[in-house]
């Protein structure tokens, strides 16, 4: 929160707090005094109170410029953009603090030429503030390519769960893109104490049953944290697996590569800052774990109708 605050208003917080410095000197003195602290107070709130602009809005406040409501609009982009096999997109994830190396990564993923859409696998936020959102989402906007983002969990910091479904919308949400079916989820569930179904299971299990019925046949689940880390809900890991492979493309009946995964189904995740790809369960369900964006590092997912394949790029 320092952080952020300092990044936008030193010389206002330099002005505060020697205006606060005299006011400690100067209490306790005699009323001779008093014009003394009372100019103190004096140049501790005028500048705060001067100025709107360095109070952070509440959400919901029409101070927010620009769009909001961007999963919608974007998810309507991509599936006018991809009517079929293949589709490729770049994925993304904890940028937060690192906006050069956001802008650099969107220059390469736009300089390429055959990303589709990008996903954000959240923590786009330090501190969940409103001035975060929307630092990363005017970056975004400007790279000139759909994109969705998932919330991470310093995105649900303060009352960042809130700006998040303000600007973006639903944290658990998906759609079918010729034949793909995306399905992006809050895992999360440290930030919530348990107050709330993080995995929601309820929302899994309908979801799988949507998929089947509209067709789908391999599916990307988009998460932050995936189970067994600090931040997921490890009583429910076992299931949320179980769950997970009711999906087109993630059930036993699917085709399974030599080494025994699946070929029409992944989870890619961020969270850890580091990469990895790994088995999670007993069942081939696997795994892309991207570094985040300040180790220069984002991936591409070419999915095609016999599977998909992943490139890891440096930049």
């Amino acid at each position: 929160l320092y952080y952020s605050f300092f990044r936008q208003n030193c010389p206002l917080v330099l002005q505060s707090f020697i205006g606060l410095r005299l006011l400690i000197n100067f209490v306790g003195m005699t009323k001779l005094h008093l014009k003394y602290a009372l100019s103190a107070v004096a140049m501790f709130l005028a500048p705060m109170l001067t100025s709107c602009d360095n109070f952070e809005y509440h959400p919901y406040s029409a101070d927010i410029d620009g769009p909001v409501g961007l999963t919608d609009r974007n998810i309507t982009e991509i599936k006018h953009k991809i009517t079929s096999l293949p589709l490729t997109f770049a994925f993304i994830t904890d940028t937060q603090g690192s906006d050069a190396d956001l802008k650099d990564a969107l220059k390469v993923i736009k300089a390429r030429g055959d990303i589709d859409f990008i996903v954000h696998g959240g923590d786009q936020t330090d501190f969940g503030l409103t001035r975060e959102f929307l630092w990363c989402r005017d970056i975004m906007e400007k790279c000139g390519l759909p994109y969705i983002i998932v919330i991470g969990n310093h995105d649900c910091l303060g009352n960042g769960e809130e700006i998040y479904k303000y600007v973006y919308g639903v944290t658990n949400y998906s759609f079918d893109v010729a034949g793909v079916h995306f399905v992006c989820l809050n895992t999360n569930a440290l930030e919530y104490d348990y107050s709330e179904p993080v995995p929601d299971l309820g929302f899994i299990t309908a979801d799988a049953v949507a998929a089947k019925e509209a067709g789908a046949t391999q599916t990307v689940v988009v998460m932050h944290s995936h189970p067994y880390d600090e931040q997921f809900n490890n009583n429910v890991a076992e299931p949320f697996l179980y769950y997970l492979r009711s999906y087109p493309g993630m059930g036993d009946n699917d085709e399974r590569r030599e080494d025994g995964t699946f070929c029409r189904g992944f989870c890619v995740n961020g969270h850890n800052h580091s990469f990895d790809v790994s088995e999670i369960g007993s069942r081939g369900i696997l795994f892309y774990q991207c570094a985040n964006i300040a180790k220069r590092q984002f991936f591409v997912f070419t999915v095609t109708s016999e599977g998909y394949e992943m490139e890891k790029i440096d930049f």
